[in-house]
Order: C-alpha cells, then structure tokens, then sequence
C-alpha cells in the first residue's frame, strides 16, 4: 500500500484545512487508518483514526485530545481516500502531517502499530 499526503499548507489562527491521503496499490479498505504529526524534535503523535468499514463497529472514529471537537477524520473507500478536517487551528497544531494505514485487527493509537505510512505534509498555523 502506498500512501501520499497533501492538502498542507499556511493557515492563520482560527483558520480551517483539510488534509488529504490517497491510497494506491494493494486496497485498503480493510485497513484502518490514522493521522498523526510530527513536531522536529519530537515524537510523533497521535491525532485521529477511523476504523476500517469491515471492522465490527463500523467506521468508529477515534480522537486524541488535541483534535478532539476542532478534527474530524473520513474516509472515502470508493476513492481509497482518507481526510482530515482540521477548523479552529492554532500554532499549537503546526507539525508535519502524517497519514499511515494497518492490518491490525484493532484500532492502534501507537506509530508503531501501523504498517503503512505517506510522506507526510507541512501545516503551519501562523499567529
């Protein structure tokens, strides 16, 4: 499965982006899929995952808390693409974006859990 992110971009405080992963190759709508960021100098972190339409809930999705009333994650499986809608940004939120994708049968929130990874994309939030 190849992963490519884009979407990213600069934003002023208060302002709204949406991110994009498109998938190509092996299909992946039985994968679930995440978005995570990265700060230079730190560990990536968790941002939001939704769970593979073949999954027994459903398309559950699943927040941190810094994403948590301001992102929302979809997918559109037809499209093999998946979305971030991110409103209400601050420069708290400037990282590099990443998209990755697992055939783990749960929905992990560790970067270590997922097989499958796009190259990630700038989103800086200015002041």
């Amino acid at each position: 499965v190849q992963l490519q992110a884009f979407g990213g971009g600069l934003v002023q405080a208060g302002g709204s982006l949406t991110l994009s992963c498109a998938a190509s190759g092996r299909t992946c709508s039985s994968c679930h899929m995440a978005w995570f960021r990265q700060v230079s100098g730190k560990e990536r972190e968790f941002v939001a995952a939704i769970a593979s339409p073949f999954s027994g809930s459903g398309e559950t999705t699943y927040y941190a808390d810094v994403g948590k009333g301001r992102f929302t994650i979809t997918r559109d499986n037809a499209k093999n693409t998946l979305f971030l809608l991110m409103s209400d940004l601050n420069p708290e939120d400037t990282a590099v974006y990443y998209c990755a994708a697992t055939d783990s049968d749960r929905v992990p929130r560790s970067p270590k859990k997922y097989h499958y990874w796009g190259q990630g994309t700038l989103v800086t939030v200015s002041s």
